[in-house]
């Protein structure tokens, strides 16, 4: 095994050139890398990508276009760990257009790729030592679609 660690590879129905350049287009610590394209052999279009390799703030990923046999779903989401609520809001906003809203930071995008947006903060008020504090946040974490950290903090510190 080498020294780059993991890959992961997202299989697509022909859209992973697409799909590709829409993440890079969302994330902004992010770089296309090589595309290998299907030639006369098959099985799909020649000249229509096969595999692209792209990057997304240091992890390596590659689109596959293997076709129809194999969808997304929830049990397989990347987390998005985000500074602030203008980054919640930037991510949420980026990857619903044209996705669906999910529940507790939860999203799908066009793709169909599951996503977490979370704000850094929440795994401290919802594993507070204070069962109570813990409890109001998770309440309220459980009530809400996109996650907002002022009223995550608010149910935290009500008492």
């Amino acid at each position: 095994m080498t020294t780059e660690g993991f890959t992961t590879c997202l299989w697509f129905d022909g859209q992973a050139e697409e799909a590709a350049e829409y993440y890079l287009s969302v994330f902004e610590n992010s770089r296309l890398g090589r595309i290998g394209r299907y030639t006369e052999a098959g099985p799909g279009p020649a000249g229509s990508a096969m595999a692209v390799e792209f990057e997304i703030n240091g992890q390596k990923f590659v689109g596959l276009n293997g076709g129809p046999q194999f969808t997304f779903n929830e049990s397989i989401s990347f987390q998005i760990r985000c500074s602030d609520q203008d980054e919640v809001d930037r991510y949420w906003s980026r990857l619903t257009d044209g996705g669906e809203e999910g529940p507790c930071g939860w999203l799908k995008d066009r793709y169909g790729v599951s996503w977490q947006v979370v704000p850094e903060v929440l795994i401290d008020l919802i594993g507070d030592q204070d069962a109570e504090k813990a409890a109001r946040t998770t309440a309220a974490m459980m009530a809400m679609k996109k996650l907002d950290i002022a009223t995550l903090q608010k149910a935290h510190d009500e008492g």
